[in-house]
Protein backbone atom coordinates (compact mmCIF):
# COMPACT_ATOMS: atom_id res chain seq x y z
CA UNK A 1 0.00 0.00 0.00
CA UNK A 2 1.80 2.69 -1.25
CA UNK A 3 1.84 5.82 1.43
CA UNK A 4 -1.29 8.06 1.63
CA UNK A 5 0.74 11.42 1.41
CA UNK A 6 1.83 10.33 -2.41
CA UNK A 7 -1.85 9.59 -3.38
CA UNK A 8 -3.89 12.00 -5.87
CA UNK A 9 -6.30 14.11 -3.56
CA UNK A 10 -9.41 12.04 -5.48
CA UNK A 11 -8.26 8.89 -3.43
CA UNK A 12 -8.36 10.46 0.29
CA UNK A 13 -11.26 12.61 -0.30
CA UNK A 14 -15.20 12.01 -0.21
CA UNK A 15 -17.24 14.05 -2.94
CA UNK A 16 -20.69 15.62 -2.47
CA UNK A 17 -22.58 16.18 -5.50
CA UNK A 18 -24.39 19.48 -5.53
CA UNK A 19 -27.81 19.80 -8.11
CA UNK A 20 -27.09 23.06 -8.57
CA UNK A 21 -30.45 24.30 -9.14
CA UNK A 22 -31.75 22.87 -6.11
CA UNK A 23 -29.36 23.78 -3.45
CA UNK A 24 -29.95 27.07 -2.43
CA UNK A 25 -31.25 30.39 -4.16
CA UNK A 26 -29.63 33.61 -3.34
CA UNK A 27 -31.20 35.98 -5.90
CA UNK A 28 -35.04 34.73 -5.18
CA UNK A 29 -35.99 33.67 -8.62
CA UNK A 30 -36.59 30.03 -7.31
CA UNK A 31 -33.63 28.26 -8.70
CA UNK A 32 -30.39 27.62 -6.77
CA UNK A 33 -27.25 29.76 -8.24
CA UNK A 34 -23.80 30.06 -7.36
CA UNK A 35 -24.26 32.81 -5.35
CA UNK A 36 -26.19 30.20 -2.94
CA UNK A 37 -23.51 27.81 -3.12
CA UNK A 38 -20.97 30.34 -2.02
CA UNK A 39 -22.84 31.72 0.91
CA UNK A 40 -23.34 27.51 1.80
CA UNK A 41 -19.51 26.92 1.63
CA UNK A 42 -18.81 26.97 5.37
CA UNK A 43 -21.62 24.29 5.73
CA UNK A 44 -20.12 21.99 3.26
CA UNK A 45 -16.72 22.28 5.41
CA UNK A 46 -17.54 21.67 8.41
CA UNK A 47 -19.92 18.58 7.08
CA UNK A 48 -16.60 17.00 6.14
CA UNK A 49 -16.54 16.37 3.22
CA UNK A 50 -13.50 17.41 0.76
CA UNK A 51 -14.74 17.89 -2.97
CA UNK A 52 -17.60 19.16 -4.60
CA UNK A 53 -18.72 17.99 -7.78
CA UNK A 54 -21.10 20.63 -9.58
CA UNK A 55 -23.84 19.99 -12.20
CA UNK A 56 -23.46 22.12 -15.26
CA UNK A 57 -23.64 26.12 -14.77
CA UNK A 58 -23.44 26.71 -18.83
CA UNK A 59 -25.30 29.15 -20.77
CA UNK A 60 -28.10 26.53 -21.74
CA UNK A 61 -31.98 26.45 -23.30
CA UNK A 62 -32.30 23.90 -20.46
CA UNK A 63 -33.95 21.31 -22.37
CA UNK A 64 -31.87 19.20 -20.51
CA UNK A 65 -31.45 21.29 -17.45
CA UNK A 66 -28.19 22.49 -18.65
CA UNK A 67 -26.97 19.38 -19.86
CA UNK A 68 -27.77 21.14 -23.19
CA UNK A 69 -24.96 23.44 -23.08
CA UNK A 70 -24.75 26.36 -25.60
CA UNK A 71 -21.25 27.81 -24.68
CA UNK A 72 -18.47 25.57 -22.58
CA UNK A 73 -16.77 28.60 -21.89
CA UNK A 74 -19.48 30.79 -19.85
CA UNK A 75 -22.01 30.41 -16.94
CA UNK A 76 -25.21 30.54 -17.24
CA UNK A 77 -26.74 34.09 -16.21
CA UNK A 78 -29.54 32.15 -14.17
CA UNK A 79 -26.66 30.78 -11.98
CA UNK A 80 -24.56 33.78 -12.17
CA UNK A 81 -21.18 34.90 -13.84
CA UNK A 82 -17.98 33.48 -14.30
CA UNK A 83 -17.07 36.58 -11.39
CA UNK A 84 -18.79 34.66 -8.98
CA UNK A 85 -17.85 31.03 -10.45
CA UNK A 86 -13.80 32.68 -9.77
CA UNK A 87 -14.92 33.41 -6.13
CA UNK A 88 -16.47 29.88 -5.59
CA UNK A 89 -13.36 28.48 -6.84
CA UNK A 90 -11.45 30.79 -4.31
CA UNK A 91 -13.50 29.78 -1.22
CA UNK A 92 -13.83 26.48 -1.66
CA UNK A 93 -9.80 26.21 -1.86
CA UNK A 94 -9.86 28.45 1.03
CA UNK A 95 -11.88 25.78 2.93
CA UNK A 96 -10.17 22.99 1.45
CA UNK A 97 -12.49 21.83 -0.64
CA UNK A 98 -11.48 20.56 -4.26
CA UNK A 99 -14.16 21.81 -7.17
CA UNK A 100 -14.84 18.98 -9.93
CA UNK A 101 -17.42 20.33 -12.74
CA UNK A 102 -20.09 18.45 -15.06
CA UNK A 103 -18.65 18.31 -18.78
CA UNK A 104 -20.78 17.25 -20.93
CA UNK A 105 -18.50 15.56 -23.94
CA UNK A 106 -20.87 13.52 -26.16
CA UNK A 107 -23.20 16.61 -27.49
CA UNK A 108 -24.00 20.16 -27.32
CA UNK A 109 -27.20 22.17 -27.67
CA UNK A 110 -28.64 22.32 -30.98
CA UNK A 111 -28.84 26.69 -29.80
CA UNK A 112 -24.73 25.84 -29.81
CA UNK A 113 -22.97 28.30 -32.41
CA UNK A 114 -20.84 25.12 -33.36
CA UNK A 115 -23.86 23.09 -34.49
CA UNK A 116 -26.11 26.17 -35.74
CA UNK A 117 -23.22 26.32 -38.67
CA UNK A 118 -23.52 23.10 -38.57
CA UNK A 119 -26.84 22.33 -39.98
CA UNK A 120 -26.49 25.39 -42.48
CA UNK A 121 -25.03 23.27 -45.57
CA UNK A 122 -23.21 20.48 -46.23
CA UNK A 123 -20.14 22.03 -46.90
CA UNK A 124 -19.99 24.09 -43.83
CA UNK A 125 -16.43 23.55 -41.92
CA UNK A 126 -18.45 22.17 -38.97
CA UNK A 127 -20.41 19.82 -40.86
CA UNK A 128 -17.97 16.96 -39.78
CA UNK A 129 -18.27 17.84 -36.04
CA UNK A 130 -21.65 16.07 -35.50
CA UNK A 131 -22.71 12.79 -36.97
CA UNK A 132 -24.98 13.32 -39.95
CA UNK A 133 -26.33 10.77 -42.14
CA UNK A 134 -28.08 9.87 -45.52
CA UNK A 135 -31.71 8.11 -45.40
CA UNK A 136 -32.31 5.02 -46.36
CA UNK A 137 -33.77 4.19 -49.68
CA UNK A 138 -36.86 4.83 -48.72
CA UNK A 139 -36.60 8.08 -46.09
CA UNK A 140 -36.43 6.29 -43.23
CA UNK A 141 -33.37 6.82 -40.10
CA UNK A 142 -29.55 5.25 -41.29
CA UNK A 143 -30.36 2.99 -38.48
CA UNK A 144 -32.04 1.46 -35.40
CA UNK A 145 -30.45 3.37 -32.83
CA UNK A 146 -32.59 4.83 -29.76
CA UNK A 147 -32.64 8.00 -27.97
CA UNK A 148 -32.71 7.39 -24.23
CA UNK A 149 -35.33 9.81 -24.28
CA UNK A 150 -37.53 7.77 -26.74
CA UNK A 151 -38.15 7.45 -30.32
CA UNK A 152 -35.06 6.90 -32.98
CA UNK A 153 -32.16 8.46 -32.20
CA UNK A 154 -32.04 10.62 -35.41
CA UNK A 155 -33.33 13.79 -36.69
CA UNK A 156 -34.41 14.20 -40.32
CA UNK A 157 -33.15 18.12 -41.28
CA UNK A 158 -35.10 18.62 -44.34
CA UNK A 159 -32.79 21.72 -45.17
CA UNK A 160 -30.08 19.49 -45.74
CA UNK A 161 -31.57 16.27 -46.85
CA UNK A 162 -29.91 14.29 -44.01
CA UNK A 163 -30.58 13.10 -40.43
CA UNK A 164 -28.33 13.91 -37.22
CA UNK A 165 -27.29 11.70 -34.05
CA UNK A 166 -28.90 12.56 -31.06
CA UNK A 167 -28.21 9.90 -27.88
CA UNK A 168 -30.88 11.99 -25.85
CA UNK A 169 -33.06 14.48 -26.93
CA UNK A 170 -33.23 16.00 -30.22
CA UNK A 171 -32.37 19.58 -28.94
CA UNK A 172 -28.64 17.59 -27.81
CA UNK A 173 -27.46 16.61 -30.95
CA UNK A 174 -23.65 14.04 -30.73
CA UNK A 175 -20.80 15.61 -31.44
CA UNK A 176 -18.33 13.46 -33.56
CA UNK A 177 -14.96 12.56 -31.83
CA UNK A 178 -13.69 10.92 -34.80
CA UNK A 179 -13.28 14.72 -35.89
CA UNK A 180 -9.50 15.41 -34.70
CA UNK A 181 -11.07 19.48 -34.42
CA UNK A 182 -13.72 18.42 -31.96
CA UNK A 183 -10.99 16.73 -29.91
CA UNK A 184 -8.99 20.12 -29.96
CA UNK A 185 -11.79 22.36 -29.55
CA UNK A 186 -13.02 20.13 -26.21
CA UNK A 187 -9.28 20.16 -24.95
CA UNK A 188 -9.43 23.83 -25.16
CA UNK A 189 -12.97 23.85 -22.97
CA UNK A 190 -11.01 21.82 -20.42
CA UNK A 191 -7.70 23.80 -20.55
CA UNK A 192 -9.99 27.29 -19.52
CA UNK A 193 -11.71 25.43 -16.84
CA UNK A 194 -7.94 24.34 -15.48
CA UNK A 195 -6.69 28.01 -15.78
CA UNK A 196 -9.68 29.34 -13.86
CA UNK A 197 -8.58 26.72 -11.00
CA UNK A 198 -10.98 23.80 -11.42
CA UNK A 199 -10.11 20.38 -10.37
CA UNK A 200 -11.19 17.81 -11.89
CA UNK A 201 -14.37 17.03 -14.09
CA UNK A 202 -17.08 14.69 -13.97
CA UNK A 203 -16.69 13.17 -17.43
CA UNK A 204 -20.50 12.77 -18.62
CA UNK A 205 -21.93 9.93 -20.94
CA UNK A 206 -18.32 8.75 -21.26
CA UNK A 207 -18.92 5.80 -22.78
CA UNK A 208 -21.37 7.06 -25.86
CA UNK A 209 -18.43 9.12 -27.08
CA UNK A 210 -17.60 6.87 -30.05
CA UNK A 211 -20.05 5.32 -32.47
CA UNK A 212 -19.60 2.41 -35.10
CA UNK A 213 -18.14 4.72 -37.94
CA UNK A 214 -20.36 1.89 -40.37
CA UNK A 215 -23.97 2.85 -38.32
CA UNK A 216 -24.63 -0.80 -37.93
CA UNK A 217 -28.12 -1.88 -36.37
CA UNK A 218 -28.04 -2.84 -32.68
CA UNK A 219 -29.24 -5.87 -31.84
CA UNK A 220 -32.05 -6.95 -29.49
CA UNK A 221 -31.40 -7.31 -25.85
CA UNK A 222 -30.34 -10.64 -23.84
CA UNK A 223 -32.62 -11.59 -21.36
CA UNK A 224 -29.72 -11.61 -18.75
CA UNK A 225 -28.79 -7.97 -20.27
CA UNK A 226 -28.24 -6.23 -16.82
CA UNK A 227 -29.86 -3.19 -17.09
CA UNK A 228 -32.08 -0.90 -14.94
CA UNK A 229 -35.68 0.33 -16.28
CA UNK A 230 -35.06 3.11 -18.33
CA UNK A 231 -37.70 2.21 -21.11
CA UNK A 232 -37.20 1.16 -24.79
CA UNK A 233 -33.61 2.49 -24.74
CA UNK A 234 -32.74 -0.76 -22.87
CA UNK A 235 -34.46 -3.31 -25.60
CA UNK A 236 -31.22 -3.04 -27.08
CA UNK A 237 -27.94 -4.05 -26.98
CA UNK A 238 -26.03 -1.20 -27.52
CA UNK A 239 -22.93 -2.93 -29.82
CA UNK A 240 -22.90 0.01 -32.24
CA UNK A 241 -23.45 3.42 -30.43
CA UNK A 242 -22.03 3.08 -26.47
CA UNK A 243 -18.79 1.30 -25.39
CA UNK A 244 -16.94 0.96 -28.61
CA UNK A 245 -13.54 -0.34 -28.47
CA UNK A 246 -11.70 2.98 -30.16
CA UNK A 247 -12.84 4.81 -26.47
CA UNK A 248 -9.74 3.38 -24.85
CA UNK A 249 -6.99 5.38 -27.15
CA UNK A 250 -9.15 8.25 -26.70
CA UNK A 251 -9.46 8.54 -22.90
CA UNK A 252 -5.66 7.36 -23.02
CA UNK A 253 -5.48 10.77 -24.88
CA UNK A 254 -7.99 12.41 -22.39
CA UNK A 255 -5.72 11.01 -19.18
CA UNK A 256 -2.80 12.14 -20.86
CA UNK A 257 -3.99 15.54 -21.38
CA UNK A 258 -5.27 15.99 -17.66
CA UNK A 259 -1.82 14.52 -16.29
CA UNK A 260 0.41 16.87 -18.36
CA UNK A 261 -1.42 19.73 -18.31
CA UNK A 262 -0.33 22.09 -15.62
CA UNK A 263 0.58 18.60 -13.77
CA UNK A 264 1.63 20.68 -10.97
CA UNK A 265 -1.83 20.18 -10.11
CA UNK A 266 -3.28 16.82 -10.39
CA UNK A 267 -6.55 17.04 -11.68
CA UNK A 268 -9.53 13.72 -11.73
CA UNK A 269 -11.06 12.35 -14.84
CA UNK A 270 -14.29 11.22 -13.06
CA UNK A 271 -16.18 8.91 -15.71
CA UNK A 272 -19.75 8.64 -16.41
CA UNK A 273 -20.92 4.97 -17.25
CA UNK A 274 -24.15 3.23 -16.79
CA UNK A 275 -25.11 0.11 -17.91
CA UNK A 276 -21.80 -1.91 -17.95
CA UNK A 277 -20.50 -4.98 -17.43
CA UNK A 278 -17.55 -5.61 -14.49
CA UNK A 279 -15.18 -5.96 -17.00
CA UNK A 280 -16.49 -3.25 -19.46
CA UNK A 281 -16.01 -0.95 -16.45
CA UNK A 282 -12.80 -1.73 -14.85
CA UNK A 283 -11.46 -1.59 -18.79
CA UNK A 284 -12.03 2.19 -18.26
CA UNK A 285 -8.98 2.30 -15.70
CA UNK A 286 -6.66 1.33 -18.62
CA UNK A 287 -3.77 -1.46 -18.85
CA UNK A 288 -1.47 0.46 -16.51
CA UNK A 289 -3.88 3.14 -14.61
CA UNK A 290 -3.24 5.39 -18.54
CA UNK A 291 -7.57 5.81 -19.00
CA UNK A 292 -9.81 7.39 -16.55
CA UNK A 293 -8.91 8.16 -12.56
CA UNK A 294 -11.83 6.48 -11.49
CA UNK A 295 -14.89 5.48 -14.29
CA UNK A 296 -18.02 6.26 -11.98
CA UNK A 297 -19.24 2.62 -9.65
CA UNK A 298 -22.84 2.91 -9.69
CA UNK A 299 -23.23 -0.83 -9.21
CA UNK A 300 -24.54 -0.99 -5.36
CA UNK A 301 -27.23 1.27 -6.20
CA UNK A 302 -28.89 -1.09 -8.26
CA UNK A 303 -28.54 -4.11 -6.23
CA UNK A 304 -30.87 -5.79 -3.70
CA UNK A 305 -30.07 -4.18 -0.70
CA UNK A 306 -29.63 -7.37 0.91
CA UNK A 307 -25.84 -8.08 3.50
CA UNK A 308 -25.46 -10.77 0.55
CA UNK A 309 -25.88 -8.90 -1.94
CA UNK A 310 -24.11 -5.71 -1.02
CA UNK A 311 -21.03 -7.76 -0.25
CA UNK A 312 -20.65 -9.42 -3.35
CA UNK A 313 -21.06 -5.71 -5.20
CA UNK A 314 -17.76 -5.04 -2.83
CA UNK A 315 -15.59 -8.19 -3.40
CA UNK A 316 -16.43 -8.09 -7.02
CA UNK A 317 -14.92 -4.59 -6.98
CA UNK A 318 -12.37 -6.11 -4.94
CA UNK A 319 -11.19 -9.00 -7.09
CA UNK A 320 -11.38 -7.42 -10.35
CA UNK A 321 -9.73 -4.44 -9.63
CA UNK A 322 -6.03 -4.66 -10.77
CA UNK A 323 -3.54 -3.45 -7.74
CA UNK A 324 -2.76 0.05 -8.43
CA UNK A 325 -6.57 1.27 -9.81
CA UNK A 326 -8.77 2.68 -7.40
CA UNK A 327 -12.47 1.88 -6.11
CA UNK A 328 -15.36 4.41 -6.15
CA UNK A 329 -18.77 4.00 -4.81
CA UNK A 330 -22.10 5.94 -5.12
CA UNK A 331 -25.23 5.61 -3.51
CA UNK A 332 -27.29 8.22 -5.10
CA UNK A 333 -27.31 10.67 -7.73
CA UNK A 334 -29.67 13.39 -9.43
CA UNK A 335 -30.47 10.40 -12.44
CA UNK A 336 -32.14 8.00 -9.32
CA UNK A 337 -34.43 7.32 -7.04
CA UNK A 338 -33.30 9.10 -3.34
CA UNK A 339 -31.56 6.34 -1.31
CA UNK A 340 -33.43 6.58 1.74
CA UNK A 341 -36.74 6.23 -0.59
CA UNK A 342 -34.90 2.87 -1.97
CA UNK A 343 -34.13 1.74 1.72
CA UNK A 344 -35.80 3.42 3.70
CA UNK A 345 -34.34 5.28 7.09
CA UNK A 346 -32.94 3.02 9.11
CA UNK A 347 -31.38 1.31 6.40
CA UNK A 348 -30.28 4.63 5.00
CA UNK A 349 -28.43 4.89 8.26
CA UNK A 350 -26.75 1.13 7.43
CA UNK A 351 -26.02 3.07 3.79
CA UNK A 352 -24.21 5.85 5.34
CA UNK A 353 -21.59 3.49 7.41
CA UNK A 354 -21.36 1.26 4.24
CA UNK A 355 -20.40 3.98 1.91
CA UNK A 356 -17.86 5.80 4.50
CA UNK A 357 -15.90 2.85 5.74
CA UNK A 358 -15.72 1.01 2.40
CA UNK A 359 -12.24 1.28 0.82
CA UNK A 360 -12.46 3.22 -2.27
CA UNK A 361 -13.97 7.12 -2.92
CA UNK A 362 -17.35 7.90 -2.02
CA UNK A 363 -19.84 10.37 -3.93
CA UNK A 364 -22.42 11.66 -1.62
CA UNK A 365 -25.68 13.35 -3.39
CA UNK A 366 -27.26 16.13 -1.73
CA UNK A 367 -29.29 15.83 1.07
CA UNK A 368 -28.69 12.27 1.65
CA UNK A 369 -26.88 13.62 4.73
CA UNK A 370 -29.98 14.63 6.15
CA UNK A 371 -32.03 11.94 4.59
CA UNK A 372 -34.12 13.22 2.64
CA UNK A 373 -36.52 11.27 0.12
CA UNK A 374 -38.25 11.30 -3.31
CA UNK A 375 -41.60 12.95 -3.28
CA UNK A 376 -44.36 12.97 -5.84
CA UNK A 377 -44.36 15.89 -8.04
CA UNK A 378 -47.58 16.96 -9.17
CA UNK A 379 -47.92 17.22 -13.11
CA UNK A 380 -48.64 20.24 -13.11
CA UNK A 381 -45.30 20.90 -11.47
CA UNK A 382 -43.56 18.52 -13.34
CA UNK A 383 -40.13 19.90 -15.27
CA UNK A 384 -38.17 16.60 -16.53
CA UNK A 385 -38.25 15.78 -19.93
CA UNK A 386 -37.98 12.21 -19.61
CA UNK A 387 -40.87 11.98 -16.96
CA UNK A 388 -43.08 13.87 -19.54
CA UNK A 389 -42.42 11.73 -22.31
CA UNK A 390 -42.23 8.58 -20.10
CA UNK A 391 -44.18 8.68 -17.06
CA UNK A 392 -43.17 7.09 -14.43
CA UNK A 393 -39.45 7.93 -15.15
CA UNK A 394 -39.31 10.91 -14.04
CA UNK A 395 -36.27 12.18 -12.06
CA UNK A 396 -37.82 15.58 -10.53
CA UNK A 397 -38.56 13.66 -7.10
CA UNK A 398 -34.90 13.41 -6.41
CA UNK A 399 -34.36 16.90 -7.68
CA UNK A 400 -36.36 18.68 -5.00
CA UNK A 401 -34.96 22.24 -3.29
CA UNK A 402 -32.13 20.83 -0.62
CA UNK A 403 -33.91 21.15 3.22
CA UNK A 404 -32.27 23.61 5.08
CA UNK A 405 -34.52 24.58 7.90
CA UNK A 406 -37.87 23.69 9.24
CA UNK A 407 -39.31 27.18 7.50
CA UNK A 408 -42.28 27.04 5.61
CA UNK A 409 -39.80 27.62 2.48
CA UNK A 410 -37.06 25.11 3.91
CA UNK A 411 -34.92 28.38 3.67
CA UNK A 412 -33.76 27.29 -0.16
CA UNK A 413 -34.86 30.59 -1.34
CA UNK A 414 -36.16 33.79 -0.34
CA UNK A 415 -38.85 33.65 -3.31
CA UNK A 416 -42.39 32.88 -3.14
CA UNK A 417 -42.42 28.48 -2.64
CA UNK A 418 -45.02 28.59 -5.65
CA UNK A 419 -42.31 30.42 -7.58
CA UNK A 420 -39.60 27.27 -6.78
CA UNK A 421 -38.63 25.43 -10.24
CA UNK A 422 -39.61 22.43 -8.06
CA UNK A 423 -41.46 22.24 -5.02
CA UNK A 424 -40.38 21.71 -1.43
CA UNK A 425 -40.53 18.26 0.04
CA UNK A 426 -43.62 18.57 2.98
CA UNK A 427 -41.22 16.66 4.97
CA UNK A 428 -38.70 19.71 5.28
CA UNK A 429 -40.73 20.84 8.69
CA UNK A 430 -38.78 17.47 10.30
CA UNK A 431 -36.16 16.14 7.41
CA UNK A 432 -34.09 19.43 7.40
CA UNK A 433 -30.32 20.61 8.09
CA UNK A 434 -31.19 23.25 11.16
CA UNK A 435 -33.26 21.19 13.12
CA UNK A 436 -30.32 17.83 12.51
CA UNK A 437 -27.74 19.80 13.48
CA UNK A 438 -28.38 20.28 17.01
CA UNK A 439 -30.03 16.39 17.63
CA UNK A 440 -27.23 14.21 18.70
CA UNK A 441 -29.19 10.55 17.28
CA UNK A 442 -30.12 12.67 13.64
CA UNK A 443 -28.69 11.64 10.24
CA UNK A 444 -26.65 14.61 9.78
CA UNK A 445 -24.91 13.78 13.19
CA UNK A 446 -24.21 10.53 11.77
CA UNK A 447 -22.82 11.88 8.38
CA UNK A 448 -20.55 13.86 10.76
CA UNK A 449 -19.41 11.47 12.91
CA UNK A 450 -17.98 9.39 9.83
CA UNK A 451 -16.68 11.82 7.84
CA UNK A 452 -14.42 13.38 10.95
CA UNK A 453 -13.47 9.46 11.76
CA UNK A 454 -12.61 8.71 8.25
CA UNK A 455 -10.62 12.35 7.46
CA UNK A 456 -8.66 11.35 10.68
CA UNK A 457 -8.15 7.33 9.93
CA UNK A 458 -5.38 6.08 7.43
CA UNK A 459 -7.42 2.90 7.69
CA UNK A 460 -10.90 3.90 6.35
CA UNK A 461 -8.96 6.04 4.02
CA UNK A 462 -6.33 3.91 2.47
CA UNK A 463 -6.33 0.48 4.64
CA UNK A 464 -7.12 -2.38 3.13
CA UNK A 465 -10.25 -4.37 2.67
CA UNK A 466 -11.08 -7.59 4.35
CA UNK A 467 -14.95 -9.73 4.04
CA UNK A 468 -15.33 -11.57 7.34
CA UNK A 469 -16.94 -14.82 7.33
CA UNK A 470 -18.40 -15.01 10.91
CA UNK A 471 -21.08 -12.65 10.82
CA UNK A 472 -24.51 -13.89 11.16
CA UNK A 473 -27.48 -14.00 9.00
CA UNK A 474 -28.16 -11.07 7.15
CA UNK A 475 -25.10 -9.03 8.37
CA UNK A 476 -22.15 -7.83 6.70
CA UNK A 477 -18.82 -7.55 8.67
CA UNK A 478 -15.20 -6.30 7.39
CA UNK A 479 -12.14 -5.28 8.35
CA UNK A 480 -9.87 -1.97 7.31
CA UNK A 481 -6.54 -1.99 8.01
CA UNK A 482 -3.43 -0.14 7.84
CA UNK A 483 -0.27 -0.77 9.61
CA UNK A 484 -1.23 -1.34 13.39
CA UNK A 485 -4.71 0.34 13.42
CA UNK A 486 -7.60 -1.69 12.73
CA UNK A 487 -11.50 -1.56 12.44
CA UNK A 488 -14.14 -3.74 12.43
CA UNK A 489 -17.42 -2.70 10.35
CA UNK A 490 -20.35 -4.71 11.27
CA UNK A 491 -23.89 -3.94 9.34
CA UNK A 492 -27.09 -5.45 10.61
CA UNK A 493 -29.49 -5.76 7.34
CA UNK A 494 -32.19 -7.28 9.42
CA UNK A 495 -34.76 -5.42 10.98
CA UNK A 496 -33.91 -7.86 14.19
CA UNK A 497 -31.38 -8.45 16.87
CA UNK A 498 -28.25 -10.36 16.13
CA UNK A 499 -25.77 -11.79 18.36
CA UNK A 500 -22.58 -12.84 17.22
CA UNK A 501 -19.71 -14.69 19.08
CA UNK A 502 -16.64 -12.73 17.63
CA UNK A 503 -13.36 -14.82 17.08
CA UNK A 504 -10.16 -13.56 19.98
CA UNK A 505 -9.19 -11.09 17.06
CA UNK A 506 -12.31 -9.21 17.02
CA UNK A 507 -13.74 -9.34 20.15
CA UNK A 508 -12.13 -6.88 21.91
CA UNK A 509 -12.31 -2.53 21.21
CA UNK A 510 -13.90 0.75 21.19
CA UNK A 511 -17.43 1.47 19.47
CA UNK A 512 -16.43 4.63 18.17
CA UNK A 513 -19.61 5.18 15.64
CA UNK A 514 -23.07 3.66 16.03
CA UNK A 515 -26.07 3.94 13.88
CA UNK A 516 -27.86 4.55 17.45
CA UNK A 517 -27.90 5.70 20.65
CA UNK A 518 -25.35 3.16 22.61
CA UNK A 519 -24.58 3.35 25.88
CA UNK A 520 -21.98 0.75 26.00
CA UNK A 521 -18.96 2.11 24.33
CA UNK A 522 -16.60 -1.28 25.22
CA UNK A 523 -16.53 -4.41 22.71
CA UNK A 524 -15.82 -7.33 25.02
CA UNK A 525 -16.59 -10.99 23.86
CA UNK A 526 -20.11 -11.10 21.57
CA UNK A 527 -21.13 -8.37 19.62
CA UNK A 528 -24.77 -8.06 19.93
CA UNK A 529 -26.15 -5.71 17.21
CA UNK A 530 -29.79 -4.01 17.21
CA UNK A 531 -32.09 -4.31 14.56
CA UNK A 532 -31.16 -1.81 11.49
CA UNK A 533 -27.38 -1.23 13.36
CA UNK A 534 -23.92 -0.74 11.98
CA UNK A 535 -21.12 0.04 13.79
CA UNK A 536 -17.72 0.62 13.92
CA UNK A 537 -14.88 -0.63 16.44
CA UNK A 538 -11.66 0.70 16.80
CA UNK A 539 -9.58 -3.03 17.92
CA UNK A 540 -7.14 -3.70 20.14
Amino acid sequence: MPNSHKLPWWRTNVNYQIYLRSFKDANGDGIGDLQGLLEKIDYLATLGIQALWLTPFYPSPMKDFGYDVADFKMVDPLFGDLSTLEQLVKKAHHNGLKLITDLILNHTSEAHPWFVDSRKDRKNPKRDWYIWADPKADGTPPNNWLSVFGGSAWEWDQPSGQYYLHTFLKEQPDLNWRNPEVKEAMLEVMRFWIDLGVDGFRLGCAHHLLKDPQLQDNPPAKPSHPRKDIGPYDMQQHLHDKGHPDLHPLFRELRHFLDNYRPEFPRLGFGELHGCSWEEWVSYYGQNDDELHMPINFNLMNTPWKATAVREVVERVESILPDWAWPNYALGSHDDPRLVTRVGEAQGRIAAVLLLTLRGTPTIYYGEEIGMTDMEIPHEREQDTWGLRMPGLGRDGARTPMQWSPRGNANFSPADPEKYWLPVNPNHHEVNVASQLIRTESMLTLYRRLLFLRANTKALQVGSYQGLDFAPDDCYFYLRAHRSERFLVALNFADQVRECPLPEQFNQGLILVSTHEREEKNLAGNLVLEKNEGLVVKLQ
